[in-house]
């Protein structure tokens, strides 16, 4: 005989919340991450803008960068991702691709001449904004552990009880939507036409939600079928904000170098709901473990209702960045630049109290990561090409060489007098894990690599 049931897995909305979505600790990670989306010339560089200036993406890397620029401009920008992720689960391989299309970044710069024999000669004003972080992508694993967690029945009538423990397979899916988007506002002014000063405002929008589906295949020793299913749907919401600021120097007519700080994020209230065991397939409602919606205030004080969802307020703080750029400038013919930072992912923070071990594995197991980005930009006439490599490393302690992120880019642009068309290509790959039965230690994790290709258009018009 075979039994099918869908497990609504109400528990308490603690800080130890065992289910298959990411945990806090890993949408700390997730929430702290950077896509590099910006302009078509600023993706084909692979970013590399600290002491390079004169792109309206490069205000959040270095402010002072904006003033590098001649006239007031204006710049839209689309781009079109491809992700694909092969999950391997006990020797099991799946891959899943996606394609996505976002308008990712937009934003004007203005400047002003000095007024009077200032020694500060213009000053520029910037806004911009830009998709952060693009959280939309999803991947299947599958495999048989050989261990089953489900080994009962919950309406069983049998005496003694039916033990389902004899495992058949694991199927998993997991959905991301979402984004983390920022408008940035800069000031940055030039002192003598050798050194850029700028400083810079962000304001971040959080949106995000994941909708995961665990099935499990369980048998009797006399082949009796227990198949479960439990699903989730966490939504997240939040708005932070972070100060930037930095210069850019001249040292030489063909040498430059940078140096800009950003501070952390500071999330004030992050806002999480959650359902478990909602049959999206056949629409119902249907629980055998019945619960209570918990919600933390701000003042941490738990408040508890009759509800089928689980509310849970937090504050987050993500890590603190410091970039040192250089650069080359090969007259009007090109440029060759380097940026490197360091991004302290160990001082990430969640609310005090309920989040001690979040927080400590934040502070013992992450580390401060050294991300290195190199591009250069040769020009002919009207016809610009450049290219562009990035290496970030993971902010996990004990991570191997393989989890750290890599990736190249290269592109082109053509002036058409007051307008400017840019076009790149970029592709990164990284390997991670994804443990959705993180609260058995003798199951595996899922081992994910994913490759990520983008196209970015950018059209420019000078004001």
């Amino acid at each position: 005989m075979k039994h099918f049931f869908i497990l609504i897995f109400f528990i308490s909305a603690t800080i130890t919340i065992q289910s298959q979505s990411l945990g806090y600790q890993d949408l700390g990670l997730l929430f702290s991450g950077n896509d590099n989306n910006g302009s078509a010339r600023f993706v084909g560089m692979s970013g590399a803008f600290g002491a390079v200036g004169g792109d309206i993406s490069a205000m959040n890397i270095n402010p002072a960068g904006i003033a590098v620029y001649k006239n007031s401009t204006f710049s839209g920008t689309i781009s079109t991702r491809n992700t694909g992720i092969t999950s391997t689960y006990y020797n099991n391989e799946i891959t899943t691709e996606e394609a996505f299309f976002n308008a990712s970044q937009a934003g004007a710069v203005f400047v002003f001449e000095a007024l009077n024999d200032s020694k500060w000669s213009k000053f520029a004003v910037g806004f911009n904004y830009r998709i952060t972080k693009d959280f939309s992508n999803g991947f299947s694993a599958g495999g048989n552990s050989g261990i089953a967690t489900f080994t009962d029945f919950p309406i069983d009538q049998n005496t003694p009880l039916l033990e389902y423990n004899i495992s058949e397979e694991q199927r998993f899916r997991s959905t991301m939507n979402g984004e983390l988007s920022e408008i940035n506002i800069a000031i940055s002014s030039v002192h003598e036409n050798k050194l850029y000063a700028g400083i810079g405002l962000n304001f971040y929008d959080l949106n995000f939600n994941q909708e995961t589906l665990l099935t499990e295949f369980n048998n009797t020793a006399d082949d009796q079928e227990l198949d479960v299913n439990l699903y989730q749907l966490n939504n997240t919401i939040g708005t932070g904000f972070s100060l930037n600021a930095g210069f850019i120097y001249k040292a030489h007519k063909y040498f430059r170098f940078g140096l800009a700080y950003q501070t952390p994020t500071w999330f004030s209230e992050i806002l999480q709901d959650t359902n478990y065991g909602f049959d999206s397939e056949n629409n119902i409602d249907v629980g055998f473990l019945q619960g209570e919606t918990t919600y933390f205030a701000e003042d941490q004080t738990p408040y508890i209702e009759d509800n089928e969802w689980q509310y849970i307020a937090y504050r987050l703080k993500t890590p603190r960045k410091l970039t040192a750029s250089a650069a080359i400038i090969f007259g009007k013919n090109g440029l060759l630049s380097i940026d490197y930072t360091n991004k302290s992912y160990q001082n990430i923070k969640l609310s005090e109290g309920y989040f001690l071990n979040e927080n400590q594995f934040f502070q013992n197991d992450l580390r401060a990561t050294h991300n290195l980005k190199i591009g250069s930009e040769w020009r002919m006439k009207r016809l610009s090409l450049r290219g562009g490599y990035q290496f970030e490393q993971s902010p996990l302690k004990n991570a191997s060489e393989l989890e750290n992120t890599t990736g190249f880019s290269f592109g082109g642009g053509y002036y058409f007098g007051n307008t400017k068309f840019d076009l790149s290509y970029s592709k990164s790959s990284q390997n991670t894990t994804y443990d959705f039965y993180s609260q058995f230690s003798n199951i595996n994790a899922a081992n994910l690599t994913t490759n990520n290709s983008k196209i970015t258009a950018t059209l420019t018009l000078n004001l």
